[in-house]
């Protein structure tokens, strides 16, 4: 069977959706005031929440970022699902199922609680990310701070591997490894 035989009769039925040019957010706005249009929204002030962002996406722990922000690890974990940034719930899915079902009225608190899988904290905090949605504009904001918060490229360990500040001349260097090992 040749190439032309298995594509005779191949057709497209469905059109690529453009999806545009990608931009970045070069607008300089500090993420604060970004944050100031939705501060109802937040359960602490701008300015904590964007301190709070700032911690967090630098790597810091919730509760890291909660005691730099001068707010709780409760309202931070709060703060944070609000603008969008993944993974500040503390339950499995199969615990956020089970706060689902306690929801809706199919279990009572204290079983859910124990079937959760977590302590009465988690379970609060795994409510309230099941009852407040992420605000678009505060995770566009979000997103965008965090998009262009270091120039393509760096971090990727091969922009100065040895730590002498003369950085390096093959910017993919470390990607593969080392060839030594291979003869």
């Amino acid at each position: 069977m040749t190439l032309s035989e298995i594509a005779a009769g191949v057709e497209v039925t469905s059109r690529q959706r453009d999806r545009g040019v990608a931009l970045a957010d070069d607008t300089e706005t500090p993420l604060v005031d970004r944050l100031s249009a939705h501060a109802d929204a937040l359960p602490c002030t701008p300015e904590a929440t964007a301190t709070l962002v700032d911690a967090y996406t630098a790597g810091r722990s919730v509760g890291d970022a909660a005691r730099e922000a001068g707010v709780s690890p409760m309202t931070a974990a709060k703060a944070l699902h609000r603008c969008g940034v993944a993974g500040v719930c503390p339950l499995s899915p199969t615990g956020r199922d089970v706060v689902r079902d306690w929801l809706a009225g199919r279990t009572s608190r204290s079983e859910a609680v124990e079937l959760a899988g977590g302590d009465e904290a988690d379970f609060a905090l795994a409510t309230y990310v099941e009852t407040h949605d992420p605000v678009e504009p505060l995770a566009e904001a979000v997103d965008a701070q965090v998009a262009g918060s270091a120039p393509l490229g760096d971090g990727l360990g091969a922009d100065d591997p040895l730590g002498d500040g003369l950085g390096a001349d093959d910017p993919l260097g470390d990607a593969l490894g080392s060839t030594d090992g291979l003869r």
